[in-house]
């Protein structure tokens, strides 16, 4: 090959999409590119001619102006333009023109179209931003990561391999064990009539019955476990686990419809899972101090760890991190019970912001509430409560989710209040929204229960997401407060960085890139009464419902998932180096392909800010 054609082809090893076609087949493309050289300010394409090549540049800068003079973009080395002109049929409508001296390479129209044709890849760079080509690129990342993650994605029904081992509930506890023995198995469904009524294991028979002395004649049904938790054979192994940890159980049925498959266990998920969470979570439940809770949380950066090696969707794996500080706030109530006595009144603890969605990171802090029953007297009640809050906020900055920096937190009393205070708090914020009301608005409407009387969380909840949505000038406000948050995007789709202190020249990826997918996500769920506050769930109702078109849905969703994707490798890179993480991001780290998909994700991000701001400019003034 000759040197300048070498020197074409190391360029296109390394120039979106041309990087991504087989390597025989990139290697027959420099004899074909023919060269133009353009002087600053020479026109390049004006309207009404027709295009018969792809343009790319390999050194200098172009702008493109509509018919009218309307700047459209400005494109560097790297870029290619014509290619929307020769899909649509080769004729020019734009001003092209040389803003500094150029060289461009151009590949003749008909082999364009036979790569175009041949190549998916190739194809879906030319798609509409936000589209096809963004949900590629995050299939393609979760297609090349570690054999966990897809066996994560596994379906549960791919994973029973034997018939269910089981027996009726008047059947013996001495026939039950029999069997247990005869199949090699841990533990055994109870079946009545087809249907699932129970669950037992050999934990059960060694604490239920033998243990206690029962009878070996007694029915396996006065020992079993009753309604037992499971789960639908189109789940995944993911799924399993999550569920496993989340209610600390070892033996999950899996079921379609009323049909009952079989069993799978924390040992048929080992293959697929980088860490042991449902062990972990096992372990928490078992602790009875906050020092033994503190030396537990400390596996939790190898639990992190361990999932972005393995590939594991940033979805996944902030799903799973909260799982586990779930456990843990739960054990810790128990023991601020334990250590302060019972409670006066019923009370529920309630989680808010990034652990109320299922969102947490490594680098997040605790937000958290108390709502009291209205029997409660801040006269008779308010010094328990009090030390109660300030036990488990202490306990949990200790086990690593440190003290909220707005003092958004129970052991605030403004944040500790019975049901009818706080049924107080949203109606004022509410009807008589103000930039104050609407901060709080955003902390506190993404709530989750933990633990104490659950009455008290859905009575609240209920009460406030029917409020919510029949307010208009509220939700304008919600809105106006969504815009305030912008993808760090230029007019020439360029990257608009940090400009000042330690973070200069970076991306704020949480600020500026998740937080205006999360406000755009809440909106949209209170404007229709919508309950779930995972922001990936909500996305998902308001497209069912019509709030979000299905393909607005769709490329929203690709746009966190590659955002936050991106953040999370981040951090994870980070921790390696033996460095705190941040949401700071050198944009410099990103290769030409991936610097064009969170590009193609911030836009999707504007696209539906700018829908938003459209329809309640009109609602403001009816």
């Amino acid at each position: 090959m000759k040197v300048e054609f070498i020197e074409i082809l190391d360029f296109l090893n390394s120039c979106p999409p041309f990087d991504a076609l087989p390597d025989e087949e990139r290697e027959t493309l420099p004899p074909k590119l023919t060269v133009r050289y353009a002087r600053r300010g020479q026109l390049i394409m004006e309207p009404g001619e027709m295009l018969d090549s792809l343009q790319i540049i390999r050194t200098g800068a172009v702008e493109i102006h509509m018919r009218d003079g309307r700047l459209l973009t400005r494109l560097e080395e790297g870029h290619i333009f014509g290619a929307q002109t020769l899909l649509r049929g080769r004729r020019i409508f734009s001003k092209v023109t040389a803003i500094e001296d150029s060289l461009i390479y151009q590949l003749p129209s008909d082999d364009f179209f036979s790569l175009f044709k041949q190549y998916y890849d190739f194809k879906v760079f030319f798609g509409p931003v936000g589209g096809d080509r963004l949900r590629r690129a995050i299939r393609k990342n979760e297609e090349t990561g570690f054999g966990s993650v897809q066996g994560m994605n596994t379906l549960l029904a791919d994973l029973i391999t034997r018939e269910p081992v089981w027996v009726s509930s008047d059947a013996p506890i001495m026939d039950a064990a029999q069997m247990m023995v005869q199949e090699r198995v841990s533990s055994l469904l109870i079946m009545d009539d087809g249907r699932l009524t129970g669950l037992i294991t050999d934990q059960d028979i060694r604490r239920r019955v033998v243990a206690r002395g029962r009878a070996y004649s007694d029915p396996v049904g006065t020992v079993m476990t009753g309604k037992p938790v499971s789960i639908v054979d189109r789940r995944t192994a993911f799924d399993a686990l999550i569920k496993m940890a989340k209610y600390n159980i070892h033996h999950l049925p899996v079921h379609r419809g009323e049909e009952v498959l079989g069993l799978v266990t924390p040992s048929d998920l080992d293959p697929y899972q980088r860490t042991s969470v449902v062990y972990l979570v096992g372990e928490i439940a078992k602790m009875s101090t906050v020092e033994e809770l503190r030396t537990s949380s400390l596996q939790i950066p190898k639990l992190f760890l361990s999932l972005s090696e393995s590939g594991a969707s940033a979805h996944k794996i902030c799903h799973t991190l909260t799982v586990v500080a779930n456990s843990i706030a739960q054990n810790i109530l128990k023991i601020a019970e334990e250590t302060l006595g019972e409670p006066p009144v019923a009370y529920a603890w309630v989680a808010t912001g990034s652990q109320a969605r299922d969102e947490l990171t490594v680098q997040s802090d605790q937000d958290n509430c108390l709502i009291l029953e209205d029997e409660y007297d801040p006269d008779l009640h308010g010094d328990y409560f009090k030390r109660f809050s300030e036990f488990v906020c202490r306990a949990l900055d200790q086990c690593g989710y440190v003290f909220c920096p707005g003092d958004s937190m129970a052991s605030n009393s403004q944040w500790r209040q019975p049901l009818s205070v706080w049924k107080e708090y949203f109606d004022r914020w509410i009807n008589e929204p103000d930039p104050r009301s609407i901060m709080f608005c955003g902390i506190f409407f993404d709530m989750k229960f933990i633990h104490g009387d659950e009455r008290l969380f859905w009575k609240l909840r209920e009460c406030v997401a029917h409020h919510a949505s029949q307010n208009q000038i509220f939700l304008a406000y919600m809105a106006a407060n969504a815009l305030s948050h912008r993808p760090p995007l230029g007019i020439f789709r360029s990257f608009v960085l940090e400009h000042e202190g330690q973070h200069h020249d970076m991306l704020d990826l949480k600020k500026n890139g998740v937080i205006p997918v999360v406000d755009l996500a809440r909106v949209n769920a209170l404007k229709d009464g919508i309950q779930v506050v995972n922001t990936r769930s909500r996305i998902q109702a308001s497209q069912k419902v019509g709030g979000l078109s299905t393909s607005g849905a769709r490329d929203l969703l690709a746009a966190l998932n590659f955002i936050n994707n991106t953040r999370l490798r981040y951090h994870a890179r980070l921790m390696v180096m033996g460095k705190e993480p941040d949401n700071f991001f050198p944009p410099d780290d990103l290769s030409d392909l991936e610097r064009h998909h969170l590009k193609d994700a911030f836009s999707v991000v504007q696209t539906i800010q700018s829908a938003l701001e459209q329809r309640y400019q009109l609602s403001r003034f009816k």
